[in-house]
């Protein structure tokens, strides 16, 4: 990572500053655009995409393309974030936030330029000591981020109404050491004002009460205005998971784009259609186009009528846009149950699927049906936006902050080559289980807490989107964590290696447990050995009886709501949650009464039957 240098007119360009160095995968997941991150004693804020197409070289940052997930994000293509090793000739910019210091020495709180640091370093000039960055910053739901206001913390009750310029003194920052609690971090001015503690300041109402609103502004863009927000803002810990989380979107590569042909026609797209209606002609382009390479043109024309099938919803809103993005899954779905096999495909094929070789009878009293093994598998996961304050979900509204301050025909992205089990329940089996009284009447709460806070965060109360919790869902996400949790303990997979996707409506019943990640965990034909149906049917056992108890019961299994929002019922930490990285819900809508029962009643569970045989 490298941080902007100061503009000099007429100066030379000189090499950047590298300040720490993080993974690829991170500046999509952890550290991406407008994330915080401290590096030594230093911190700093992501800077956006404005310039960064240019600046990136393609042999550290290459193009990836995966065309229907550019279709529905609206963009050409992605990029790879370039890395920050100390090999790499570039890294990604970042810029010094918060602004607001410390001196630990002399206690001296007050913006960074006030210490008068040397060129590269960020040292007190009187005690020559490294600065601490405030621990404290300020952030509102739209996504804008500011310093913590400590001069009106500190004065406050003490100005007059309406008052805004500062009292010349200087403000000090010490810890009493009396307790670890905000107590204990004192903010005094030497005006001589009540020195004043930082308790209370996580109220939601305690910059409101201060009429502190929202400044609006956005240090990740270089140059950018403040925004009007009436946004109330909320003080956030500097490190909190909240003060940035990404809005990420991912898709498979699946027939027919999955064999490389749709890459190298990217960016001749609109040639291609024009000569579609007469094969002849685009004959004629393809071998112009492509004089080493034969290009065949009904494969060309399967993916143009291909592009046509996926539902072409072209005014480009939000709501079309999740239409989309939910037909991109049901077409995952239908590839996934249809399989692709490998003796079929060319060493280009990014999508193998097939059926294992072995007898699926051990599964047929699990009411699993015979499972897909992906031996090839290609996700592509863009970085589209990210929010503060509340954290994204599939289902529940935030406000998207820009990546960059003008648009870019462009995402970053990661891809990830792995492999997976895909595994479907059986229909009849699981309709006569979903109408169980109990069983609907554990999803109903569950739903009624996720539609109240689909509300609360709703933009547009006439518009608040319908919760996906039913009872198939509920199933499948908490039958998906167990299982997550018995391949990393019995096939020694790190939680945070394995990824879940779900798919889960009134037409599908299935779910994807793949490799998350394309490092020594990812694609080594371990989790497609998991698949087979003798050791899937022993790891389904296993979770099933790891899940009968937990160690925090009997309070987990008779908790009436839990997690984010009350929208788990019994799942805690210490039996079905998993890693943020591996959940594509943010750990809501479990319960794993559906998997087991509940000592009361343990027919509402769906593999009760598993305890017993």
């Amino acid at each position: 990572m490298t941080p902007p240098p100061a503009r000099r007119r007429g100066a030379p360009r000189r090499s950047l500053p590298r300040r720490g160095t993080v993974r690829r995968a991170q500046m999509i997941t952890t550290y991406g655009v407008g994330s915080l991150i401290a590096v030594d004693n230093e911190s700093f804020v992501v800077a956006g995409l404005d310039g960064a197409h240019e600046a990136w070289s393609l042999e550290e940052a290459p193009i990836i393309h995966e065309h229907r997930l550019a279709r529905i994000l609206g963009v050409q293509h992605f990029r790879l974030p370039p890395a920050s090793d100390d090999d790499s000739k570039d890294g990604i910019r970042v810029r010094r936030f918060p602004l607001w210091h410390s001196c630990p020495r002399c206690d001296a709180l007050q913006h960074v330029r006030g210490f008068n640091p040397p060129p590269g370093k960020n040292i007190c000039t009187d005690c020559e000591e490294d600065l601490v960055p405030s621990r404290f910053v300020v952030a509102c739901e739209h996504g804008h981020l500011d310093d913590f206001p400590y001069w009106k913390w500190v004065h406050r009750g003490n100005r007059a109404d309406g008052a805004s310029g500062h009292c010349g003194g200087e403000l000090r920052l010490r810890t009493s050491g009396r307790t670890a609690s905000l107590r204990s971090i004192r903010i005094s001015c030497t005006c001589g004002v009540p020195e004043a503690s930082m308790e209370g300041a996580f109220r939601r109402s305690a910059l409101a009460d201060l009429k502190v609103p929202c400044s609006g502004k956005r240090p990740w863009l270089k140059d950018a205005p403040a925004e009007s927000c009436a946004q109330p803002p909320r003080t956030l810990q500097r490190g909190s998971s909240v003060v940035w989380a990404p809005v990420l979107k991912s898709a498979l590569s699946i027939p027919p784009w999955s064999d490389g042909l749709a890459d190298r026609l990217s960016g001749r797209w609109d040639t291609v259609r024009e000569y579609a209606s007469d094969p002849s002609k685009l004959a004629i382009y393809l071998q112009g186009a492509f004089p080493n390479e034969e290009i065949s043109t009904d494969a060309v024309l399967a993916l143009i009528e291909a592009e046509d099938q996926e539902d072409p919803d072209p005014d480009g809103s939000s709501a079309g846009q999740n239409h989309r993005y939910l037909a991109l899954r049901r077409q995952e779905y239908e590839r996934l149950c249809a399989g692709n096999a490998e003796a079929d495909n060319d060493r280009r094929q990014q999508f193998v699927c097939e059926p294992p070789s072995g007898d699926s009878a051990p599964l047929l009293p699990t009411g699993l049906m015979t499972p897909m093994l992906v031996k090839r598998l290609r996700e592509v996961r863009a970085l589209k936006a990210f929010s503060r304050v509340t954290a994204p979900d599939s289902n529940v509204e935030v406000h998207e902050a820009a990546l960059s301050l003008r648009p870019t025909t462009w995402l970053p992205a990661m891809e990830v080559h792995g492999e997976g089990v895909f595994l479907r329940l059986d229909d009849d089996r699981l309709e006569r289980w979903a109408a169980c009284t109990a069983v609907a009447a554990r999803v109903d709460r569950i739903r009624a807490n996720h539609e109240r806070l689909l509300r609360e965060r709703a933009s547009d109360p006439a518009q608040v989107p319908d919760s996906p919790a039913e009872p198939r869902m509920v199933l499948l996400h908490t039958l998906a964590h167990a299982l997550i949790n018995e391949w990393s303990l019995d096939a020694g997979y790190p939680a945070a290696s394995l990824r879940e996707r779900l798919y889960a409506d009134e037409t599908m019943a299935g779910l994807l447990i793949y490799t998350a990640t394309s490092d020594s965990a990812g694609s080594l034909g371990g989790v497609v050995a998991q698949g087979e149906p003798t050791r899937l049917a022993q790891a389904l056992r296993s979770a099933v009886h790891r899940a009968q108890w937990c160690s925090a019961d009997p309070l987990c299994i008779e908790s009436e709501a839990t997690g984010t929002g009350s929208t788990n019922l019994a799942a805690c930490h210490a039996c079905v949650m998993l890693p943020e990285t591996s959940c594509e819900h943010n750990n809501c809508l479990l319960d794993r009464a559906l998997l087991v029962g509940t000592p009361e009643d343990p027919t509402i569970g769906f593999f009760a039957d598993l305890l017993t045989g």
